[in-house]
């Protein structure tokens, strides 16, 4: 796949963008937001619990493949993968995955009061959550969910995003979930702009663009899905003197796609290599990498109150780092070319560092992850720690960082699958399917809200 990148040129939306970044909200104040979202918390139940998998209601393991599906056939399947990969450190190995080949929506509403534009964010529970409540887009909805598989309530807000003549489509993007543990997964990231009054529900509030970076500043408060869709705004960054031009980034990515060789195959659940399954878990005696579970919850405020579902947990923590590097005076951000199984389109664009550094020991370690574990506060330019997918992984949590680098740390001659490129292109590629991951659109929505700001001292 190659595109041209979008030419940095809407300059009012840049210009509405960067004012609502700047603000604080009409709606709420940032202040208040804390006891807003305490609030929602209490207004509701909310109960997780593990299972075996012998009580899952509607989930079963069929008894040829050993592949976990629920009865109707939808929402999402865990079944075998064997990778195959033509460098590093594992050339090949066997793993669960998810098969989720329904595309989602992850949507926000914009709307303008007091000329400053606002987004819908919604108080919602996901069960993988640690602290199970975080804010979310205002829809964030598998196509099983929204046509009501489940049988279960509307979902709010969903016509924004079916009705076209309910606002204006600032941006629609295909882009990938996690690539090590989706089978090619995609959601729609969008936005739009209401054109008449939206209803307000009591989960929602609106929030400015700056609101949400001071909230990107706290631990585990604004989700994945919120955050894959701010790394999208176009934010229209015009910078002069770039290392590398757009079209030469743009090659370097094609570049990397046509060098790596990645051969990956669907097989049965049962029978992995190096997976055991026992009555609670499916898990690798090593303790490495991740765990299938399975947990029953209770959520007063979902479309359904109660149900039963496998999630994908993590052994350990992550973290996931850009380096960051004046370049003839401008901001450059070492991004990686990453090979997962699960991606569409080979490679793409993550941090410099994106790991569980315990997966490593007795491995030689990634490159650059000594640089960014042991980078003392002064480099530190930003830090938090943000939950992943709630709905599908247990307590996935990263470390996500930008850290300041010099010419020793971080050289212009780099090892193979790495360059230099600006936080500007980086964002021009989030406008597109399948060129940023959604690890490094994480990050990509800190700058874009203001949470990250690379010229502060740290």
């Amino acid at each position: 796949m190659s595109v041209a990148l979008r030419p940095r040129a809407d300059d009012v939306l840049a210009g509405r963008l960067a004012r609502s970044a700047a603000a604080d909200g009409s709606w709420i104040s940032t202040a208040d937001f804390p006891a807003w979202l305490e609030g929602r918390r209490r207004a509701h139940h909310f109960k997780v619990e593990r299972i075996p998998f012998a009580e899952l209601d509607g989930w079963s393991f069929a008894e040829d493949t050993g592949n976990l599906a629920h009865r109707t056939g939808r929402f999402f399947s865990v079944e075998g993968l064997s990778v195959t990969v033509g460098e590093g450190p594992f050339r090949h190995w066997e793993q669960p995955i998810i098969r989720q080949p329904e595309v989602g929506i992850l949507g926000l509403v914009a709307k303008e009061f007091d000329g400053v534009l606002h987004f819908l964010m919604q108080a919602k529970m996901e069960p993988g959550n640690r602290n199970l409540l975080q804010l979310s887009p205002t829809v964030q909805a598998t196509r099983s969910n929204y046509t009501k598989v489940h049988k279960g309530a509307d979902v709010k807000y969903l016509e924004y995003f079916t009705d076209p003549e309910r606002g204006r489509v600032v941006f629609d993007v295909l882009q990938s979930e996690h690539g090590s543990w989706f089978y090619r997964k995609a959601n729609r990231n969008v936005l739009v702009e209401a054109l008449d009054q939206v209803p307000q529900d009591d989960d929602f509030c609106w929030l400015t663009l700056g609101q949400i970076g001071e909230l990107l500043r706290l631990d585990n408060v604004v989700n994945m899905d919120s955050r894959t869709v701010i790394a999208c705004f176009p934010m229209g960054r015009s910078e002069q003197g770039a290392l590398l031009p757009d079209a030469a980034v743009q090659s370097w990515v094609t570049l990397e796609r046509s060098r790596h060789d990645v051969v990956v195959d669907r097989v049965p659940l049962a029978g992995l290599k190096d997976w055991e399954r026992d009555e609670n878990s499916l898990g690798r005696p090593d303790g490495r990498f991740f765990e299938l579970v399975a947990v029953s919850v209770e959520a007063g405020s979902r479309e359904v109150a109660r149900w039963s579902q496998p999630l994908l947990e993590p052994t350990g923590p992550a973290v996931a780092a850009f380096l960051v590097r004046r370049i003839a005076g401008v901001h450059h951000l070492l991004v990686s070319a990453r090979a997962e199984a699960g991606f569409l389109d080979t490679i793409e664009l993550g941090p410099t560092v994106q790991c569980d550094p315990g997966n490593w020991r007795d491995v030689q370690a990634p490159p650059f992850l000594d640089t960014v574990l042991q980078a003392g506060p002064e480099r530190v330019v930003y830090e938090a720690l943000h939950s992943e997918e709630g709905g599908r992984f247990l307590h996935a949590e990263i470390r996500y960082l930008f850290v300041r680098a010099d010419e020793t740390q971080a050289p212009l001659d780099l090892p193979p699958g790495f360059q230099w490129v600006t936080p500007g292109q980086l964002n021009d590629l989030a406008g597109h399917a399948h060129y940023v991951n959604v690890q490094a659109r994480t990050l990509l929505a800190c700058l874009n809200s203001g949470a990250a700001r690379l010229d502060d001292p740290a």
